[in-house]
């Protein structure tokens, strides 16, 4: 395993790649590794005879007040992680490599990024954009892999893919959850054991709004009210949003139950296409 820096010898590197004949997987993460990004490793390892994995904390995808400085960093637990299961390299470009100094170039994918996340944190998606450009730039991926729980960003990589013909094939895991149903996240590291037994309640909601529609209930405001209620019966539990969109655009009507709330001082987000049976 290679440990690259810069987006010159990351390029240069796969397109020694490319000329031996090998294809290219890429799992873009900020860091923080957990049983979700190893399954997007797994799944990249399956497909590519390449895989790289990038480890850069972003801060232009973070707005003021937000946890960038705080965000759990630790680069030889993540090393270790990626070294075990046997990836070929890591991209992990310094701040002042991957944004020179006088950097102003943003990239603005539109309709997509606006709901939802791209209100509730202006600018991060821009943030998302910018660096997915970058890093699609410098590893020239055969395919990408993104987890299904940030399903936005999904969305709007997606979008971003298909709009500049970027080449790349955008692939995305599934969810994993802990055996009580919350999503994994870098950030659960923040709560401690009081809001950890609250924070359930985002996947209590999802389970829940899946088992109505089961019985047939289509109505996308009454899916939305069971969100809600249930997500309001945890006084540890602020809501952002709790909605039902179609998964593409991120506007309604739809069948996606997407949601974000805090737990304490810790947001969280979590979804769930309500056509499948909740998992557990």
């Amino acid at each position: 395993m290679v440990v690259l820096e810069t987006a010159g010898a990351m390029l240069e590197a796969s397109r020694r790649w490319r000329v031996e004949g090998r294809s290219i997987g890429l799992v873009p993460t900020m860091g923080a590794l957990h049983a979700g990004h190893l399954s997007l490793v797994e799944l990249a390892r399956g497909e590519n005879d390449i895989v790289v994995v990038s480890i850069f904390v972003n801060p232009i995808q973070f707005g003021p007040g937000e946890d960038f400085e705080r965000y759990p960093r630790d680069v030889a637990r993540d090393t270790g992680m990626l070294a075990r299961a046997e990836v070929d390299a890591i991209y992990e470009p310094p701040v002042e490599v991957m944004y020179r100094h006088d950097s102003t170039t943003r990239v603005h994918v539109g309709a997509v990024a606006e709901p939802l996340e791209g209100e509730k944190r202006p600018g991060h998606f821009e943030g998302v954009a910018t660096v997915v450009t970058k890093l699609f730039a410098a590893v020239e991926p055969d395919r990408a892999y993104f987890g299904q729980k940030d399903a936005q960003q999904v969305a709007v990589v997606k979008r971003l893919t298909c709009d500049l013909d970027l080449g790349v094939d955008v692939r995305v895991g599934p969810i994993v959850r802990e055996p009580d149903g919350l999503a994994l996240s870098s950030r659960n590291v923040y709560l401690d054991a009081a809001e950890r037994k609250a924070a359930l309640a985002l996947s209590t909601a999802l389970r829940e709004a899946a088992t109505v529609y089961a019985s047939g209930e289509r109505d996308p405001d009454r899916l939305q009210a069971v969100l809600e209620a249930r997500l309001r019966t945890e006084p540890l539990v602020k809501v952002d949003y709790a909605e039902v969109v179609d998964p593409a655009t991120f506007r309604k009507p739809g069948t996606l139950a997407v949601l974000a709330a805090r737990v304490g001082k810790t947001r969280l987000i979590d979804n769930h296409d309500l056509t499948e049976p909740f998992p557990g």
